[in-house]
C-alpha cells in the first residue's frame, strides 16, 4: 500500500483526490491535486509537479497524458502527478495567486499560519516531501515570455541531483538557481534528488507537452520505473543564468530567440515609447545564451526582459 496525502492507493491500481489546504469563501475546498499510479513492483516513488506558476500550462497536461499512460501493472514503484500545484493562480490565469498575489515559487517551505499560498508551501513540505523519493518540477516561460529547453540543478546539490537533471534530456543545464524558495529546496533539504525541467511559454505548445512527456518518461527510465534505458546526450552546457530588467517603461521588442548565442554587446532587444522612439536598448553582458525572452510586449519600468546563460563548462556522463 501506498499513502500520501487522504489517498491510500494499493499496488497494481491508481487514485486520484486532493491534499486540503483551505476553502474558499464560497465554501469550496482548495488543496493539492493529486494522481497516483502505485505500481505492483517494487521501486522508487517519483513526484511530478506543474502549475506552481498557474499560467504556465504546457506541464499540467504533459502530467495528466503520462499518468493516463502508465500502466500499474507493469511499473515498478509509485508515479505521483500533481498536475496543478497552484489553483488559484491557474484560475486567475497568472504567474501568482489570485488570493493573496504571491509567488508561490519564492515562497516554500511556506508558513502553515500564513496566507494560502504560504499554507499550500507548508502542506507540500508536510505531506508530499516525506512520501517521494524523487522531485521533477515542470515549468515553461509563463505567458510572459518563452524559455530554451532547459534543466535547472541546484547549486550546491550537484551529486545528489545530476543524474536526474541529465536524463531529463536537455543540452542547457542551467547550474545555480541563486533564488531561494522554490520547490526544489525543500525536497533537496530533505535528501532527496530534485530539478526543474524548463520549454516554451508565451502560450500552449503540443511540441512543449511532448518534450515534457518524453522528459518525464526518459527519466521513469533512469530510475527503473519502466522498461528501457534512458537516453543520455554525449555531452551537457552548463551555464548560468542572469536577469535582465528593464529602467524604462514602453512597448518591448526583441531581436533574439530562446536558445540563441550571443555575444558581449550585441542588441538583444529594446524598448519603445508610443511614437517609435527608442528609450533604452538591452544587450548581451557577456558571450553566451539567450536563455529566456519576454513575449509580452508591455514593459514597466523593473520588469524582468531577458534571462542571459553564460557558458560555464561542460559535463560529460
Amino acid at each position: 500500500m501506498y499513502s500520501i496525502g487522504p489517498l491510500t492507493v494499493a499496488p497494481g491500481e491508481h487514485a486520484q483526490g486532493l491534499i486540503p489546504v483551505g476553502t474558499s469563501s464560497y465554501g469550496v475546498e482548495l488543496g493539492i491535486p493529486l494522481i497516483v499510479v502505485n505500481g505492483a513492483h517494487d521501486g522508487p516513488v517519483l513526484c511530478v509537479d506543474a502549475g506552481v506558476h498557474g499560467d504556465e500550462y504546457d506541464g499540467q497536461e504533459a502530467i495528466r497524458r503520462v499518468l493516463a499512460e502508465t500502466d500499474p501493472a507493469t511499473l515498478r514503484g509509485t508515479l505521483v502527478g500533481i498536475p496543478c500545484m497552484n489553483t488559484p493562480a491557474f484560475e486567475a490565469a497568472a504567474r501568482t495567486s489570485g488570493l493573496d498575489h504571491l509567488n508561490l515559487n519564492r515562497i516554500f517551505p511556506g508558513d502553515a499560519d500564513g496566507s494560502y499560498s504560504l499554507r499550500l508551501a507548508a502542506t507540500f513540505v508536510e505531506q508530499v516531501v516525506p512520501a517521494i523519493d524523487a522531485l521533477v518540477d515542470l515549468h515553461t516561460g509563463g505567458t510572459f515570455g518563452e524559455i530554451a529547453p532547459l534543466v535547472i540543478l541546484q547549486g550546491g546539490y550537484e551529486e545528489l541531483a545530476t543524474d536526474l537533471a541529465l536524463a531529463a534530456g536537455h543540452e542547457l543545464v542551467w547550474k545555480g538557481g541563486k533564488w531561494g524558495g522554490t520547490v526544489r529546496h525543500p525536497t533537496l533539504a530533505a535528501g532527496k534528488p530534485a530539478i526543474t525541467i524548463e520549454a516554451g511559454g508565451g502560450t500552449y505548445r503540443e511540441a512543449n507537452v511532448e518534450l515534457h512527456i518524453h522528459s518525464i518518461r526518459n527519466i521513469m527510465r533512469q530510475l527503473k520505473m519502466i522498461d528501457g534505458e534512458s537516453e543520455l546526450r554525449d555531452t551537457y552546457t552548463t551555464t548560468s543564468g542572469t536577469f535582465a530588467r528593464s529602467a524604462a517603461g514602453g512597448f518591448f521588442l526583441g531581436h533574439a530567440e530562446p536558445g540563441e548565442a550571443c555575444k558581449e554587446g550585441d542588441l538583444i532587444a529594446h524598448i519603445v515609447d508610443h511614437y517609435g522612439n527608442t528609450l533604452e536598448e538591452v544587450r548581451a553582458p557577456q558571450d553566451g545564451i539567450v536563455l529566456w525572452v519576454r513575449r509580452i510586449r508591455t514593459v514597466r519600468p523593473g520588469d524582468e526582459v531577458v534571462i542571459f546563460g553564460e557558458v560555464q563548462g561542460e559535463i560529460q556522463p
